[in-house]
């Protein structure tokens, strides 16, 4: 029987307040609302993804917080500018689903 081709998820656009997590090289997150989290669909706990940022594109991960029970998104430097700790940002994402 064939397989059917994934289907692309989109999740968002949603506002998220960023955090670092401390110390030095700490990432900077948005966390994902628990209502709009992707299921993960690799390993350690991650889904990968097609994000947007305040209007700034690229493919990356989210990942699953199980110790918080919270999925995060990492946002790089150069994609949150002058933005940090505590700011909001506006999210969306898209991801694949296999639908077997």
């Amino acid at each position: 029987m064939p397989t059917r081709p994934p289907s692309l998820q989109r999740r968002g656009p949603f506002v998220s307040r960023l955090f670092r997590y401390p110390g030095k090289g700490g990432w900077t997150f948005a966390p994902i609302p628990k209502r709009l989290a992707p299921p993960a669909t690799r390993p350690w706990g991650r889904t990968p993804v097609q994000a947007v940022v305040d209007g700034v594109a690229w493919n990356t991960s989210i990942w699953r917080d199980s110790k918080n029970d919270r999925s995060l998104l990492a946002v790089p430097g150069h994609v949150r500018g002058a933005k940090g700790h505590g700011d909001r940002v506006t999210v969306e994402f898209a991801f694949e689903l296999d639908e077997d």
